[in-house]
């Protein structure tokens, strides 16, 4: 949310990152990308997490539906990213997903949502330049 305007700002969909970026041939490239925004070690995780959701637009929509957009929307804009709880992490994402993610990670879900609550901001701002969304 703008404090000049007290608006939510407008989240753009078209995306500067290429297009060649998003195809499985170049997800090395991805993976060193998402891996210099969150750490080595929760690149798969937040690649789980994308998959799971079809894109980064996918996991914006449901930040917003568990009552978490104008969080999400922070990350996306431009301005300074609002901070999230390990629970509002689990609320978002599921129990089911979380209990995945830590059998595949080797984290415990407590262990699991306190490491998202840092590295999923920096993930989806790192991976909407911008403001803007790429497309899947």
């Amino acid at each position: 949310m703008s404090q000049a305007t007290g608006r939510v700002p407008a989240i753009h969909t078209e995306s500067k990152i290429p297009r060649q970026l998003w195809k499985e041939s170049d997800m090395g490239m991805f993976d060193g990308l998402l891996g210099g925004i969150v750490g080595a070690g929760m690149v798969s995780v937040v690649n789980n997490i994308l998959e799971q959701h079809g894109g980064v637009q996918g996991v914006v929509n449901q930040f917003e539906k568990n009552g978490l957009g104008a969080t999400v929307r922070s990350w996306v804009s431009t301005g300074p990213n609002e901070s999230i709880s390990p629970a509002e992490v689990q609320r978002a994402l599921g129990s089911d997903l979380l209990q995945q993610l830590s059998a595949k990670s080797g984290l415990s879900v407590q262990q699991l949502t306190e490491k998202l609550s840092h590295v999923l901001p920096q993930a989806v701002d790192g991976l909407t330049p911008g403001g803007t969304i790429p497309k899947a």
